[in-house]
């Protein structure tokens, strides 16, 4: 009886047990694969070792402590001395491989600079800036030399440009011959050319898709340096701080470093203006309009002569210009002419030349009508049909309702107007509830011969309406107006800001924009007096660039390098300016106080540098299996 009772016991003591295991099983989690790996690759050797003298091969191999890989690197691995052959790279387990097609120079120094291409094969952990470098002859060059290239226009950092230098102090080098060392800036713009001997250089940039090394292509934006570069080093030292976590710090050692100068290198990228003129295809899609169009805005008006037709006046034409006068369309006003099929007109324009000079060029150019309607037979009226509706003469008045103290009202019509004056208007005040009649000054468009202008000194919360009886405005082909009444009103004087920005270390003609969010300009003003003046604005956030307006002609202009005329000098204000209503702000700039590639807020900078980041774990999740995911296990246990 006793044994019995054991046994019972024991039976339900090893039940337990096999539940309380399987129970353990169902929940268990599989092994994490231990810590996380965070480090990028390490160098563990090469064929030829780092710095070797005197290697005559051309094929390259590094070995890493784990398995590779290289992010395009046709792209981002750079060799210099620049290589006329693409040489082969590539990566094999845990190794990189580069073999050089070109023949080696004798005595030079080789530099391949992987800059962040090698990442390691599972996390993709980036070796950062990891450069190789090995000489043909019995000495290795050492010294570097490091800065930034921006937009010359716009202060944006310039990524992927090719930067060079040339040994040979020639202005013909940079367009002749290539570079004896080069590099290519990031994605801040920075760039470091390695590994150069001492002596004295030119340096360079261009955007070199072709991958010619030099200037190539007048389309090509390049950038030159106005002072020799020297490259030098001095021996200083600077403080390494050492992290417990990301607040505390563990230790700060002074260590030793070699300073290699100079490393504040600024240039300045720009294209030249060499955009080639010449007169595209011609067209007549109307009848009436005959078009002209140019690949480039034309600053000379070209000069028609008729040679199969006579016109019956002097003035035969009405010239409305569009699109920054790369479009010119030519009103016909004789009907005689525009109902001819073809018409022959002699050109003289100015073209571009094979040095890409303007010449004087006649062309004889035929417009022809290819498509013209045909007029369907009108159908006879029917006592008590609707008459046909009249086809008025079509104008867009702007703006309307509340409009700014800065604009200026234009009206456009759809075709040439004959005899127009301001007679035909009028402008009213509001004034005591009753509308009163006011003087305005009425004008033409100087390159839009079917836009005029209405300007008036505007005061703040006034309100204006303006009007003109049907039929008293007639285009050149028969047209009329209908009735019109355009009303608006301005702001008052508490809904703008006030800006008056002083300005120091500037002492030559310039101008200064304000720019939105969008880096785009909203005004601008010159500067008088040392300051610019910036009244009756949005309540908004705004920035403020400078341009050192040499020629004094209220733009930005491209430099040449034929003639070594650097690009304007733009300056950005690193501060932003707040402006609300009923504010009157006044600030002052000092523009010599912030260096250039600082500048620029970053708020409205386009290129913003990508930030390397290290891929985060989920420690808490990552070893849980899930049951659901697998049909085949049930509560961690396969079958």
């Amino acid at each position: 009886m006793r044994n019995r009772h054991l046994k019972t016991i024991w039976q339900l003591l090893w039940g337990a047990i096999a539940t309380s295991l399987l129970y353990a099983c169902a929940n268990m989690a599989s092994p994490n694969g231990g810590p996380y790996d965070e480090q990028p690759p390490k160098f563990v050797s090469s064929t030829p070792a780092p710095g070797q003298l005197n290697y005559k091969g051309k094929k390259v191999e590094i070995l890493f402590d784990e398995l590779i890989q290289v992010d395009k690197p046709t792209e981002n691995v750079i060799i210099t001395p620049p290589q006329a052959m693409q040489p082969v790279i590539r990566a094999n387990g845990r190794r990189v491989i580069v073999e050089l097609e070109d023949t080696l120079r004798d005595n030079t120094t080789y530099t391949i600079d992987f800059t962040n291409s090698i990442a390691d094969n599972n996390e993709k952990n980036i070796f950062e800036n990891f450069s190789f470098a090995f000489s043909t002859g019995d000495q290795i060059d050492t010294l570097e030399i490091s800065g930034v290239l921006l937009d010359a226009a716009t202060l944006e950092p310039m990524p992927g440009i090719t930067i060079g230098v040339h040994t040979d102090l020639a202005d013909s080098a940079f367009t002749t011959i290539p570079f004896v060392r080069t590099s290519r800036t990031n994605d801040r713009g920075a760039f470091t050319i390695r590994n150069m001997a001492p002596g004295t250089y030119r340096i360079y940039a261009v955007e070199d898709v072709m991958r010619t090394y030099k200037y190539s292509q007048p389309g090509q934006q390049i950038a030159f340096g106005d002072s020799l570069i020297v490259p030098t080093f001095e021996l200083t030292t600077r403080q390494d701080t050492t992290w417990k976590d990301s607040l505390t710090i563990d230790t700060i050692k002074t260590v030793p470093y070699t300073h290699f100068m100079p490393d504040d290198i600024a240039l300045r990228l720009f294209k030249e203006k060499a955009e080639r003129q010449y007169m595209l295809r011609p067209e007549r899609t109307d009848a009436k309009v005959l078009t002209l169009r140019f690949n480039a805005s034309v600053d000379t008006l070209p000069a028609l002569t008729p040679v199969n037709f006579t016109p019956s006046e002097a003035s035969w034409y009405y010239l409305q210009a569009e699109d920054e006068r790369k479009t010119l369309k030519y009103w016909l006003t004789d009907s005689l002419v525009w109902q001819q099929d073809t018409l022959s007109l002699s050109v003289d324009y100015l073209k571009s030349d094979s040095l890409n000079q303007l010449q004087p060029q006649t062309d004889t150019v035929n417009f022809v009508m290819r498509h013209r309607a045909k007029a369907e037979p009108k159908k006879k009226k029917k006592q008590g049909d609707e008459p046909d509706p009249i086809e008025f003469l079509g104008m867009n008045l702007s703006p309307g309702g509340t409009i700014e103290m800065t604009d200026t009202l234009s009206i456009t019509f759809m075709e040439p107007v004959a005899d127009l004056d301001s007679s035909l208007f009028r402008l009213e005040r509001m004034v005591d509830s009753t509308w009163t009649a006011v003087n305005f000054r009425f004008f033409p468009d100087t390159t839009n011969s079917l836009r005029y202008f209405i300007l008036r000194p505007w005061q703040y919360a006034e309100e204006y309406r303006l009007e003109a009886d049907s039929a008293t405005v007639f285009s050149v082909y028969g047209k009329w107006n209908n009735t019109v009444s355009h009303a608006f009103k301005l702001k008052k004087e508490d809904e703008y800001g006030h800006l008056f920005i002083n300005l120091i270390g500037v002492d030559t003609t310039a101008f200064v924009e304000l720019l939105n969010s969008s880096d785009m300009p909203v005004r601008k003003a010159k500067v008088k007096e040392g300051g610019a003046l910036f009244m009756d604005l949005r309540p908004d956030k705004y920035y403020a660039r400078l341009t050192v307006d040499l020629n004094g002609n209220g733009k930005w202009d491209t430099g040449d390098y034929a003639e070594k005329r650097q690009p304007e000098l733009v300056i950005y204000c690193p501060k932003q300016f707040q402006i609300m209503q009923n504010w009157q702000v006044e600030e002052t700039w000092d523009v010599t106080a912030v260096p250039m590639k600082r500048q620029k807020p970053l708020e409205i900078t386009k290129n913003k540098p990508k930030e390397i980041t290290k891929k985060k774990r989920d420690y808490r999740n990552e070893g849980k299996a899930s049951s659901s995911s697998n049909p085949n296990s049930f509560g961690g246990l396969r079958f």
